[in-house]
């Protein structure tokens, strides 16, 4: 087991590097079979079933949204350069950013491309681009070229994406001097959102948004003097509810990632161990196990929300996100659903996370995926305790195996098998 320090918060385990190279069999994460959002948008362009209209001022980005199924409302906005469209990027020109529970698209002023991130739900995300030159028929270009800054300590060592908040000059460039941090829904505000705009309401919540250091020396953080126009965006927010739900993304997308990752080269090097040995497929040693186990709780403990920075004072979003994120249920038969926001003291009503129906979770590799559900349905029943879990209190516990029950029993039954 090691130790990795991210935002002030320690992550046991699946913290720090990934051991095998990307090309490993197990992996084969460069010239593996894509199968995703963006891979299959590019068949339906491929053969004409989808189109992709160019509007004069945004290029294809409306029309990537609408495809992909991306809600504007997600809209946020980030000023720090920490994008290689850097040189477009700044206070006045943020580049803006786009999601769902799969894609995220960026979009930059005058840039050259749009960009996009999706997760592969074998393959961890893949990064693609879109070129702004109108043509017949557009095609997403790989970047693996991305992973320069997307595979890090910051990404859990795999491919994948990230929330930094940094202190920015104020060009954009960010002050790396004066810290930096990667967010999720476990880090303090006063660490959050460094080089981001924050619209709605946050109350009285201290954190790093909307601002710039005074001077390059100082580490003290002013108010954006000059900010963005408007028009220039297909909204004029960057809802502090949705960068609430971004945070936790990123963080939960990345740990599905890295979770399969190390199970999948796990179980690869123990059959090759058993082939050696003359010993049954079947056959997992205690280090095999012991690998799924942890993965398994480190992955269950995220999906409930636990150390979750409680807010500090209710907070209201600025765009219509809360309302179009939560109608997206599933919902059971009295309404309730996973996506339900609370945004009083914690994010979610219901603190379980929505990514539990994402496919990256179905296609967990088997074993992982069969000790995720043992484990979800041990906290859920009551038989896993501690000050952890604190914030599942029987009543809420009841509450989301309700829902769960009606939005995907499969879980449930399956930890019954």
């Amino acid at each position: 087991m090691w130790l990795t320090k991210l935002a002030g918060i320690t992550l046991l385990g699946l913290g720090g590097s990934f051991v095998a190279s990307l090309d490993h069999p197990a992996i084969n994460y460069h010239k593996g079979a894509e199968d995703n959002a963006i891979s299959q948008l590019n068949k339906r362009l491929a053969t004409g079933k989808a189109k992709l209209a160019f509007d004069p001022q945004f290029g294809y980005l409306p029309a990537v949204l609408e495809e992909l199924r991306v809600a504007r409302e997600s809209q946020v906005l980030v000023f720090s350069k920490t994008s290689f469209q850097a040189p477009r990027i700044a206070p006045r020109t943020p580049r803006a950013l786009y999601y769902n529970d799969a894609v995220s698209v960026g979009y930059v002023q005058g840039g050259d491309v749009v960009e996009l991130a999706v997760q592969d739900p074998k393959q961890g995300v893949i990064f693609y681009s879109l070129d702004q030159d109108e043509i017949g028929r557009p095609r997403f270009e790989r970047r693996d070229a991305c992973l320069q800054c997307h595979e890090s300590s910051a990404t859990l060592g795999v491919p994948g994406i990230v929330v930094r908040s940094v202190s920015s000059e104020r060009s954009g460039m960010p002050a790396f001097q004066h810290g930096t941090y990667v967010s999720d829904h476990r880090s303090k505000f006063e660490e959050r959102w460094g080089g981001w705009y924050v619209t709605g309401d946050t109350g009285k919540m201290k954190h790093m948004g909307n601002s710039i250091t005074r001077d390059r020396e100082s580490a003290e953080l002013v108010p954006v003097p000059n900010r963005f126009d408007p028009a220039q965006y297909l909204t004029p927010h960057s809802d502090v509810v949705a960068l609430l739900v971004l945070e936790h993304q990123t963080h939960m997308t990345n740990l599905l990632t890295r979770a399969g990752f190390e199970i999948r080269h796990a179980i690869h090097h123990q059959n090759a161990m058993n082939e050696i040995f003359n010993d049954p497929a079947s056959h997992r040693s205690e280090s095999t196990l012991r690998r799924i186990r942890q993965a398994a709780e480190e992955v269950v403990d995220y999906l409930f929300f636990v150390d979750e920075t409680p807010l500090p004072n209710p907070v209201a979003g600025s765009s219509g996100f809360a309302e179009t994120f939560a109608k997206q249920g599933p919902c059971d038969p009295r309404g309730r659903s996973l996506r339900q926001f609370d945004l009083k003291t914690r994010i979610f009503r219901y603190p379980l996370s929505y990514m539990i129906y994402n496919e990256a979770f179905d296609q967990l590799p088997a074993p992982l995926h069969a000790a995720v559900v043992e484990r979800l349905q041990a906290v859920l029943n009551g038989e896993v305790t501690g000050k952890q879990y604190a914030h599942l209190t029987p009543q809420v516990r009841k509450e989301i195996r309700s829902i769960l029950e009606s939005t995907k029993p499969q879980v449930l039954a399956a930890a019954q098998r």
